[in-house]
């Protein structure tokens, strides 16, 4: 486990210390959740980014389905008829 210092605004300290003592864990604690929830959320961001690219490059080499197509799928949705989700035709 890293050692790390990190100098915080007096707003923040006191914050983090009123956090800390509501949750009856130490600021080290608060910091590590606070720290791994804006990693993962950063991952989950760069994932999508990833995913709109690929969808982009998809599109732009012709892989799209027709509009018709998802509306039919969409309306399916619930009735005994239900169909599977269109895919391109490439």
């Amino acid at each position: 486990m890293g050692v790390t210092t990190v100098r915080f605004q007096a707003e923040v300290e006191q914050q983090l210390e009123a956090i800390a003592s509501r949750l009856h864990r130490s600021k080290g604690w608060v910091i590590n959740q606070a720290l791994s929830e804006y990693i993962e959320k950063q991952q989950l961001e760069q994932d999508r980014w990833q995913q709109t690219l690929n969808a982009m490059e998809s599109a732009a080499q012709g892989k799209v389905v027709d509009a018709s197509e998802v509306h039919s799928w969409l309306n399916s949705w619930g009735t005994e008829h239900e169909q599977d989700a269109p895919r391109s035709g490439k």
